[in-house]
């Protein structure tokens, strides 16, 4: 059974008026015992210096005893206060070496437990945070090296007179393209994962978001074969969020419809049930079921896969904004991303 919980200002003034209570009470019981009975007067004599004497030294004493008992009380009550604040620093200090590992410390003081409470919950996203940092690194690094080696390859195909230079440019030029977009991707994830980065968000047009980000891609849908057909209920949906992130989410969402689309992308943006449901539908072959859970996941690449990034930064855009992800193949052929917002 857990000790109940009480605060430190209403200990501090428990203890006080205990010590004045008690503090009262000896003055009390002292000054009556020493009037009284070791000091008797009646009379003339009540008045009297050797009356006045023992009254003063009756009071000097009494004084003595409350100083001891106040320091005495204060002694233990700067002890339990100072003694876990000691136990907590030491933690935080632990935290600024990079030793995310929560206590267990139990603490009686409402607020010191509150506060152990706050650090442990902090320490659990700092060491989720360094974690994920640190494989994100770990697949940067792959992701880098590979593009690169094949253009080391070519270009020294090239300079060896061992490859076709219109073939081995070609490839060069292909893997360059990836690498920028690698690049930009990575450059969305560090700015999304900033935990110092701080957005504005404003009252924005998702429709008008959608149809600018369509029209950017609009040629290499032509390219491929692929129409946009649009589902709207009104001209314009106005929505507080940050326009950057959210022209991102539909690029992203719009470029991967595109690898796997044959020849239709359905985007749709409607109100359903209190929330905003913006969704983009391909007529693909769908999602491979052991790929369908993993495809909002950092670096976890289909088939057709670009980076492995794009759709992970659905997610954070998403979450940044209060809202889901969700991703399914439909009955009839193709895959559907759906995201939720609150409107």
């Amino acid at each position: 059974m857990k000790k109940p919980k009480i605060k430190i200002r209403q200990r501090i003034y428990i203890t006080f008026l205990a010590v004045l209570f008690f503090s009262y009470l000896l003055t009390g019981i002292i000054s009556n015992f020493v009037l009284e009975f070791l000091h008797p007067v009646r009379g003339s004599e009540r008045f009297s210096d050797y009356h006045l004497l023992a009254r003063n030294n009756t009071f000097i004493l009494v004084l003595l005893i409350m100083f001891f008992v106040t320091a005495i009380a204060t002694y233990f009550l700067s002890n339990s206060i100072t003694r876990p604040i000691e136990k907590l620093d030491k933690f935080a200090l632990n935290i600024g070496k990079g030793n995310f590992v929560p206590n267990d410390f139990e603490f009686n003081e409402q607020e010191l437990e509150d506060l152990n409470k706050a650090l442990n919950a902090s320490v659990k996203q700092l060491a989720i945070y360094d974690h994920e940092q640190r494989t994100f690194f770990q697949n940067v690094s792959h992701e880098l090296r590979t593009p690169l080696m094949s253009i080391k390859c070519y270009a020294e195909g090239i300079n060896f007179g061992i490859m076709n230079p219109a073939e081995a440019s070609e490839t060069i030029l292909r893997e360059t393209d990836k690498l920028t977009e690698l690049v930009k991707d990575l450059l969305y994830v560090a700015q999304i994962d900033n935990l110092t980065t701080t957005y504005i968000k404003k009252k924005v047009d998702l429709i008008g978001i959608i149809h600018a980000s369509a029209n950017r891609q609009q040629a290499l849908a032509d390219k491929n074969g692929i129409q946009f057909t649009f589902v709207f209920e009104e001209s314009e949906l106005p929505y507080t969020g940050i326009e950057e992130l959210l022209s991102r989410l539909i690029d992203n969402l719009i470029s991967n419809a595109i690898r796997y689309a044959h020849s239709e992308i359905i985007i749709s943006c409607v109100k359903k049930n209190g929330d905003i449901e913006l969704a983009v539908t391909d007529d693909g072959a769908g999602i491979e079921s052991e790929i369908l859970p993993h495809v909002f996941e950092r670096f976890y690449k289909g088939k057709k896969g670009n980076t492995g990034i794009g759709l992970s930064i659905v997610k954070s855009i998403a979450g940044q904004h209060g809202g889901l992800v969700s991703a399914k193949n439909l009955p009839a052929g193709g895959a559907i991303f759906t995201i939720t917002l609150k409107e």
